[in-house]
Formats: C-alpha cells, structure tokens, sequence
C-alpha cells in the first residue's frame, strides 16, 4: 500500500523538527479519532476521541514532552484538533516514551495521508481506507516496523 514518510526521508538518529521518521519497531499505543468526521475505528486497541482541547507537546524542554496536554498550553504543541484531516485517524506510536528523552522527537503517529502523499514532519501516513485496515487488524502489543530496505 502506499505510504508517507518523513519529508527528510528515515532516521536512525531522530531529533525533534528534523522531519525524519525514526527507524525502529515502535509499539502501536492506543487510536484517536475525530468522532464529528468519523465513525469510530474497528481495533481492538485503546480508542479515544479527538476533542477540541488536545494536543501533544513538542518542547523538549519541557516535562510534559511528547506527552498529550490539554489546550491552552504554555509550551510549544501541536494541535490534533485539526483544519486538515490528516488527524481524523491517528495510532499513536511509541516513539521516545519509555523513557522520555528531550529532543529525540514527539508524537510520531501513524495518521491519515494527504491526497498526494506529501511527506510528513516524521510520521508514518496512509490512505484513509488502508489505515482503517491495518488497524482493524492491529491489537495490545502490536508493532510496527519502519526500517531501511524496501
């Protein structure tokens, strides 16, 4: 199926703003999902909806780094209540949570592709269908992969 990566191609040495995805096999967490744009997904992961108050910090600095918070937010975030609907769909992946180290990247997500499959600020993006598919498929303690062979 196609796939987005990073705008910066894949990393084995992930820094937050480079653009890159990190190569690893990374735990899928939990879905997020904006339940004003679509129904829920079918998963036997954690799901929770979308609402207009989340986001995700992306301050290394900060203690609640690549961690989710509440908005307004003092530190720099991101907003998962989006314009776009590239967060319609989200798996969140564990990237640099266990433990959380300062600046080696946040909220590396699997989310939903844009029409022509630009690539993204680090994360792993599909088609809307596709998405659905693999996460119907996906459960507690599943992984996914991203390394440099094809």
């Amino acid at each position: 199926m196609p796939v987005a990566i990073g705008r910066n191609g894949i990393t084995v040495a992930k820094r937050e703003g480079d653009g890159a995805t990190p190569i690893g096999t990374l735990p899928i967490r939990r879905v997020l999902y904006r339940a004003d744009r679509i129904e829920p997904p079918q998963t036997r992961l954690p799901v929770e909806e979308i609402l207009p108050e989340h986001g995700w910090c992306d301050e290394p600095e900060n203690p609640f780094y690549n961690r989710p918070v509440d908005l307004p937010f003092p530190a720099h975030h991101e907003r998962l209540w989006r314009d776009d609907h590239v967060y319609d769909l989200i798996a969140v992946l564990g990237w640099n949570d266990a433990p959380v180290v300062p600046g080696r990247g946040s909220a590396i997500f699997l989310h939903v592709a844009r029409p022509d499959f630009a690539g993204t600020e680090g994360c792993i993006a599909l088609a809307m269908d596709d998405l659905r598919g693999v996460l119907a498929d996906a459960g507690p303690g599943d992984t996914l992969t991203i390394s440099a062979r094809f």
